[in-house]
């Protein structure tokens, strides 16, 4: 298995449009953060994990020619605003052939009602194809793999991460359930949102974010979702086994 990372920051990524930060103005690349976006590599297998609007320079740059599925973590626009680019994979193929979407009902709601063109059956060629499955707190297979949900809380809003194996993807959150946090046991990998240093409404700071990586305790953990409020990439110090994810880092699993 093996997950690129391609996006890392949060809903403005980084430069944010109009600020002169120490950070917004960095040469590192790896302060440039695109909207977070992960693309994990089973087999044959490629699973993209939401699809926000920097999503067609996000798969060119990795060279991505096929999805086996799209998993959506909910319905901001900073995680579904670049579907429509999903039909590039449609037209791939010949006939045309669906992008299997699997998310939980309240954010399919949102991507019919963002995308109802996709939805209208006028029949008009060029419209995304989607095959919407919905999801809620069990297990499920996408692309042939076993997928487990997890429900965190982005503030009041509940949102999905997912187990693939012993990798879990979770963003956009401020709380977890301890029945939640069981399903997050043994893990090789740990992703977790980490807006900045200081405290946030409905988003992890690095301080929480680092006590659930003490508690869940596993063998890496790399923190996404990164505002330019976190300072730059080089200056943040994390403990041994955590890592500042960054726009185009792969891992091996």
């Amino acid at each position: 298995m093996q997950l690129t990372f391609l996006g890392t920051g949060t809903s403005q990524g980084i430069p944010v449009i109009g600020c002169r930060c120490e950070v917004c103005r960095s040469s590192d690349p790896r302060d440039r953060r695109m909207r977070s976006s992960v693309l994990v590599r089973c087999g044959e297998a490629n699973l993209l994990i939401d699809a926000g609007p920097d999503l067609r320079q996000q798969l060119l740059r990795e060279g991505v020619q096929d999805l086996a599925a799209v998993l959506l973590t909910h319905e901001h626009m900073d995680h579904i605003a670049g579907m429509d680019d999903l039909r590039a994979f449609s037209f791939a193929h010949e006939p045309p052939r669906p992008v299997e979407v699997y998310a939980d009902a309240r954010t399919l709601a949102a991507v019919q009602r963002v995308y109802a063109y996709a939805f209208a059956g006028s029949g008009y060629p060029g419209v995304p194809q989607f095959n919407l499955h919905a999801i809620a707190d069990q297990p499920f297979s996408a692309g042939g793999v076993s997928i487990l949900p997890v429900e965190v809380m982005h503030h009041h809003l509940p949102v999905r991460g997912f187990r693939i194996g012993n990798l879990a993807y979770i963003t956009d959150a401020k709380t977890i359930a301890q029945g939640e946090k069981e399903k997050l046991r043994g893990l090789d990998v740990l992703v977790v949102n980490a807006l900045r240093l200081a405290p946030h409404i409905s988003h992890f700071n690095v301080e929480e974010a680092l006590a659930l990586i003490e508690e869940l305790a596993p063998a890496r953990a790399f923190l996404t979702h990164i505002s330019h409020y976190m300072g730059r990439h080089a200056s943040v110090g994390l403990p041994a086994r955590v890592q500042l994810a960054y726009d185009g880092l792969q891992v091996d699993l």
